[in-house]
């Protein structure tokens, strides 16, 4: 993708250990086989050191990215990310409303990596992992849902593959049953808040990430505020 920002324009977030971006849709967080430009990347040039990567987005989805300015930090973040300690927030658009308004789902993923995808199944197997989501509608319209996705674990196309998974594909997701893209290849899933504790103090910091710059977005931006 063209970069038409400049990186400080999606700072959302920073201090001596932290920072977090805002990313647009269609831009990778780290390189990638592309020569488009990265976050990591331009954060590191932005901040004029090197940053540590603590999680990640998939390439089509917007939203929060948080990355430490020190190992020490990265590491204490990384094992609040693994024992679930740090409260991860998504709205993802669908064509199909839920058969229940809210609900929890766990399923367990498989990784296909030849394709870049994951099956989603109904029983654990051997190498599979468990994956557990809450979500609630919020929104619709004629044609849409807002849901809002409380993340508990945090695996590989998870949010993408369980809504699917329920007859619900995230629009422009033609990889998990959408019946289109988006124009620009784009999907309309945000990452759109992250609550933790900071790494140092441990004083509590929550972070919202701003919605993309797109009708569909703008049009459920009453649901939110």
């Amino acid at each position: 993708m063209d970069v038409l920002f400049r990186p400080g324009d999606l700072v959302l977030y920073k201090n001596n250990q932290l920072i977090a971006f805002n990313k647009p849709a269609g831009m990778p967080v780290q390189a990638d086989l592309t020569e488009d430009k990265a976050l990591l990347n331009l954060a590191e040039i932005y901040t004029k050191s090197k940053l540590w990567l603590i999680h990640r987005l998939d390439r089509p989805v917007s939203g929060l990215v948080l990355f430490a300015k020190t190992k020490t930090a990265q590491q204490a973040l990384s094992a609040d990310f693994q024992s679930r300690k740090i409260k991860k927030t998504y709205l993802a658009v669908v064509k199909n409303a839920p058969e229940q308004e809210a609900a929890t789902l766990i399923h367990y993923l498989k990784h296909d990596a030849k394709n870049n995808r994951s099956i989603v199944l109904s029983e654990n197997t051997p190498d599979s992992q468990e994956a557990v989501l809450h979500y609630q509608t919020l929104s619709s319209s004629d044609n849409y849902h807002l849901l809002q996705i409380d993340l508990e674990t945090g695996r590989h196309h998870q949010i993408r593959a369980q809504l699917a998974a329920i007859g619900c594909p995230i629009k422009g997701d033609v990889k998990y049953g959408a019946r289109r893209n988006n124009p620009d290849r784009s999907i309309h899933l945000h990452a759109w808040k992250l609550s933790f504790s900071h790494p140092v103090d441990q004083t509590p910091v929550d972070l919202v990430a701003p919605l993309p710059d797109d009708p569909l977005w703008k049009a459920f931006l009453a649901a939110i505020q």
